[in-house]
């Protein structure tokens, strides 16, 4: 599952991806093979490390991928 993180908040990208022009057109963030297709991969601290891979996206936001 992806969400939004802000600095007090985590947003479904339902409600921040519906203005992209680059979302799908189920106005989604583009996800294929564990991989955020509209933003780039945010350094990890380690590889061991047990935070969710985050990613910053075209429009600026952080997107992080969480299990459900």
């Amino acid at each position: 599952m992806l969400v939004i993180l802000t600095e007090d908040q985590l947003l479904s990208p339902q409600v921040v991806c519906q203005s992209c022009l680059l979302a799908d057109c189920k106005g989604q963030p583009r996800w294929q093979q564990d991989r955020l297709c509209c933003g780039r991969l945010l350094e990890q601290l380690s590889e061991s490390d047990a935070q969710a891979k985050q990613y910053r996206c075209q429009m600026g936001f952080r997107v992080a991928q969480v299990e459900s």
